[in-house]
């Protein structure tokens, strides 16, 4: 049961005041200024369909990757970033 309308998430760094913006978007809203935008699709399936907390975490560290390609001030910001999985602890 949806308790809101679907949203988009639209993730902003304001250099001026060095932080992060969310900011939630109908997507009808973006539709046209998405048009023929670069897209990169996450394709659940290929994560079996699991969003824990490695899936959340490459997710993030996706994202600020993504705005640093266009502000990369906020590089100095990212530290002890791990761009890869990170392995679970065995359960024995």
């Amino acid at each position: 049961m949806a308790i809101d309308a679907p949203r988009s998430v639209v993730l902003t760094y304001d250099q001026d005041s060095q932080r992060l913006n969310v900011q939630l978007v109908e997507p009808a809203e973006l539709a046209s200024i998405l048009v023929g935008k670069f897209t990169v699709p996450i394709l659940l399936d290929e994560h079996e369909f699991t969003l824990d907390d490695e899936f959340a975490r490459r997710l993030g560290v996706a994202m600020l990757n993504a705005v640093a390609l266009g502000q990369p001030e906020i590089k100095r910001y990212m530290t002890e970033i791990t761009q890869h999985s990170i392995d679970k602890p065995s359960e024995e």
